[in-house]
């Protein structure tokens, strides 16, 4: 393939990526978010698939079968078990404004310089080989496509190798992509959402070529198993060998290698921490990353057999990826397939190189000069030396991956340089994860185990890498330092069986636990220490509101500290955070209390542009701290404590007011409407006594006045009066019985009761008022007695009122009442028994349903509603609660009315025995 075509689609591919990048941060100065979205944080997480994914997987699994799964077993195991740990990392990390894995470790122990250094310098030598790693694999993947031959490192001096220009053209292009400019946030949005799209483009590729080479040049998977298993050679790659002679330990130490390293690489460390968004996120990326791993690891092994298969060698299987679709004459895959392993490359370069330029930046230089530049030469404005700083530490890094590169990339593969890196900062996972849950964790305790484990990894995995490259003499691998055998780097101490890599990382991580746990336990840790530990550890408990406890006693003024924070982040950044901060405490900028909490605030808006080291001796340099003992943070954590428990007692009394308002206030809702209850009442018994008692004055009226009526309309006014006094009669004890029932004064004579019998009393005593009507009553009865507790008599008011309500409603001459009684089941098992009252008249309107129990409600119309006082269904509900059941209604507009109820049944006598 012509390399100008290469070029110009490899430029291209990063035009859109610097596009996407730049879109991405103008969105976020716009205030709107790009990457706000819990898919774009898990895809951001797949930059931990680099060209080591891309190219060395395939190279793995064409010699070692399914060992290429435990790297990625690993980081599943990690995100869905571990998410928690990430989830707390997150929350310490915006807490404190903690922006890389050195300063996290340094802040964790006092804010250490020293040990956010030392943690810098292991990055910087564990991280070199990994760089290398992609350039080989950006290098390897042009010379195949564009003459298809895979050139070592070869003669050509360094001036004259492409891949040095390679190197610096990807440090200028990491320079534009991530520190072209100042940002006092340290977050990358337009990086993430180019990393994101990168993801996806790699994953694209690499499904694409599996999908190709096995549908395409095969015919499926069965077909590429099938021709694998004739192989002997192959046939074994199928499996994970013999059970007896399986390597557990080395599977075992890869996949705690890689999970180990999805947390702590630098790269994953600005990923997943410095740039999340949102915690909740990280539950949606606890499978979405871990569904990545396996759709991008799909077709690894179909890959290599079928490389295996076409080629008949493996000493090319590293870049099947691109041979075969080569072979095969798919010129527009094999350019989509080194697209997708320049993206896994770039992607990994630009993150890791930017988060390790941060370190050194943060943690090593800034510190030091900061140390050693005198104080009237220092420049007021850092955000320029700064970038310099960063920008130098991007291309030295670069330069340092490729000298190492040229001095072991031929003598190693891709998996091997990638897992060097790996057990490199796998040394941080004491420190760090015993960290925040350890609060007797030391600063000597985690620098003596770092030191110590770096100094293993060095001895038994990076000189042997050297040793093996021709740098160092082949005996050191073979006989030992000077010749002493326990002292050989890959049995050291006599200790043989392991691989080297899972030789290094026992020994290794054995020797920095050791140390880390024995250390803090011989000497304690100090007051900024303990403080540093309380606030990690605790991290959801004490910084969940404004009574954090703050470990600060001095003095300082006001200008002093805006002045460090313009020489860091800019005047007019500064201002407009120093305003944010008065107005959250509701006073005016100038009157901003120079106190503990400001100084404290101002070094953490320090700590996330410059470390929380560098920010320490910023503040330090304008405020006179008092020195602080152990019992001086106790005495503050007591204190703290203490306002908390005053602020919850506060809180818990405001919430009681609260309710006791809230209880008088429904308690005086209630009493209002009781006397509007009880106005209408009596306004609607007023009402129901004036209609009889104006009847009967009028008629009576009129007797007294014409003494010579006629006989006939005598005795009609009479009949009329006896009526409405029958009529008054009934209301006056209605009311009576309901203000009897509704006060408790009612008497009530409860026995064992038929109620069959009483149903078949009302109806008969009900016939004369259905006969009138012209309707016809029908009785739905069990066959036999059913027995009740109940009171007879009123049990039978009930069923007159509701016979008599029918009665009322039915149509003339067509009328049909229905009388149904069935034992049923309550909806909590228990046995009662359901009478229904059943009429086919208009039914009850559905707005009127609701209020029908009312007092003084009345069905009908207006104009048609039949005499009554309203009263009857009240009463008759009361009765039936009385008796311990439930009244209710069922009713179609239209089609009839059914009311009912429901009343206990005793439960059944025990059976006697023979």
């Amino acid at each position: 393939m012509s390399p100008a075509l290469v070029i110009a689609a490899a430029f291209a591919y990063l035009g859109v990526l610097f596009g996407v990048a730049h879109w991405a941060d103008r969105r976020a100065h716009q205030g709107r978010s790009a990457i706000g979205s819990a898919w774009v944080y898990a895809l951001s997480m797949a930059v931990y698939c680099t060209a080591w994914t891309y190219f060395g997987s395939v190279g793995r699994a064409a010699s070692g079968g399914l060992w290429f799964l435990p790297i990625y077993l690993g980081p599943t195991l990690a995100m869905v078990l571990g998410w928690a740990v990430l989830r707390k990392m997150v929350r310490i990390a915006r807490t404190y404004r903690i922006t890389t894995i050195a300063d996290f470790i340094g802040s964790r122990y006092g804010k250490s310089p020293a040990l956010a250094g030392l943690v810098t310098l292991i990055t910087v030598v564990g991280i070199v080989p990994y760089i290398a790693l992609q350039l080989k694999g950006i290098a390897v993947a042009y010379a195949v496509v564009t003459d298809g031959a895979a050139h070592g490192i070869g003669a050509p001096p360094w001036w004259r190798e492409s891949t040095f220009y390679l190197a610096l053209g990807l440090a200028a292009f990491t320079i534009a992509f991530g520190v072209r400019h100042w940002d006092s946030t340290e977050r990358h949005e337009g990086m993430v959402a180019a990393i994101a799209l990168e993801s996806l483009v790699k994953l694209v590729a690499f499904l694409a070529v599996g999908a190709y080479v096995t549908w395409g040049l095969f015919d499926g998977w069965g077909d590429i198993v099938a021709r694998a298993r004739q192989v002997p050679e192959l046939a074994r790659l199928l499996t994970l060998g013999d059970a007896g002679a399986f390597a557990w330990s080395s599977w075992l130490a890869l996949t705690v290698l890689a999970g180990l390293s999805v947390l702590l690489l630098p790269r994953q460390f600005q990923v997943m921490v410095v740039e999340a968004v949102d915690e909740r996120h990280i539950r949606r990326a606890a499978w979405v990353f871990p569904l990545y791993l396996w759709l991008i690891n799909l077709f690894v092994l179909p890959i290599a057999l079928a490389g295996l298969l076409w080629f008949g060698s493996a000493s090319e299987a590293e870049i099947f990826v691109l041979r075969l679709p080569q072979a095969a004459g798919a010129e527009a895959l094999l350019l989509l397939a080194f697209i997708g392993g320049l993206s896994a490359a770039t992607g990994m370069v630009i993150v890791e190189t930017i988060a390790v330029a941060t370190m050194v930046c943060n943690d090593l230089v800034l510190p030091w000069w900061l140390r050693h530049a005198a104080q009237g030469r220092a420049p007021a404005d850092l955000t320029r030396p700064i970038l310099r700083i960063r920008r130098g530490a991007i291309l030295g890094l670069l330069l340092l991956g490729y000298g190492y590169y040229r001095v072991a990339g031929d003598a190693y593969a891709l998996v091997s340089i990638g897992l060097i890196s790996f057990a490199a900062v796998a040394q941080f996972a004491p420190a760090l994860l015993g960290g925040m849950y350890w609060k007797g964790a030391s600063r000597d305790g985690a620098m003596a185990g770092l030191l110590g484990g770096f100094v293993v990894w060095a001895y038994t995995l990076m000189l042997p890498s050297l040793a093996k490259s021709g740098w160092l003499p082949a005996t050191f691998v073979t006989e030992g330092l000077l010749g002493v055998d326990w002292l050989r780097p890959e049995a050291l101490l006599g200790l043989r069986g392991f691989d080297p890599l899972t030789h290094a990382l026992f020994w290794s991580l054995l020797v920095n636990t050791g140390l880390y746990v024995g250390v803090s336990l011989a000497r304690r840790p100090g007051a900024a220490e303990t403080s540093q530990a309380l606030l990690f550890v605790d991290v959801f408990e004490r910084t969940g509101g404004e009574d954090r406890p703050v470990f600060w006693r001095g003095e300082a003024s006001l200008p002093a500290l805006e002045a460090v924070l313009a020489r860091v982040l800019g005047a007019e950044r500064a201002r407009a955070l120093l305003e944010e901060q008065a107005r959250a405490r509701g006073v005016p900028v100038a009157a901003l209390p120079p106190d503990a909490a400001l100084v404290h605030w101002v070094e953490t808006q320090l700590a996330g542009a410059v470390g929380s080291a560098s920010a320490r001796r910023l503040v330090a340099s304008v405020v006179e701290e008092q020195p602080l003992r152990v019992e001086d943070v106790l005495d503050i954590l007591r204190e703290t404590g203490r306002l908390r428990a005053l602020s919850r007692a506060l809180e818990e009394k405001s919430r009681s007011l609260e309710r006791a308002t809230a209880e008088l206030r429904a308690a005086n809702e209630r009493l209002q409407e009781l006397d509007r209850l009880k106005d209408d009442f009596m306004s609607s018994v007023t009402h129901e006594l004036r209609t009889p008692l104006t009847s009967i004055r009028a008629l009576s009226e009129i007797m007294r006045d014409d003494p010579g009526m006629d006989v006939a309309q005598r005795e009609q006014f009479l009949n009329i009066v006896v009526a409405e006094t029958e009529r008054l009669t009934r209301l006056v004890n209605q009311v009576l019985d309901l203000a009897k029932i509704e006060s408790g004064h009612a008497v009530w004579d409860v026995a064992d009761v038929d109620l069959v019998a009483v149903v078949q009393r009302a109806a008969q005593a009900a016939e004369p008022l259905l006969r009138d009507r012209g309707a016809r009553l029908a009785l739905e009865l069990p066959p036999g007695p059913l027995p009740v507790r109940a009171d007879a008599d009123r049990l039978q008011q009930v069923l007159m009122n509701l016979l008599s309500n029918a009665a009322k409603f039915v149509p003339a001459e067509t009328g049909q009442v229905r009388v149904r009684v069935v034992p049923t089941l309550a909806d909590d098992g228990t046995r009662q028994v359901t009478v229904e009252v059943h009429d086919n008249g208009p039914g009850v309107p559905a707005a009127e349903q609701a209020v029908i129990f009312e007092k003084f409600r009345q069905g009908g119309d207006a104009l048609d509603r039949p005499t009554g006082t309203g009263l009857g269904l009240p009463i008759s509900r009361r009765i039936v609660e009385h008796l311990g059941g439930r009244m209710w209604l069922r009713s179609t507009p239209g089609e009839g009315a059914c009311f009912g109820f429901d009343l206990p049944l005793p439960p059944p006598a025990p059976q006697a025995g023979p």
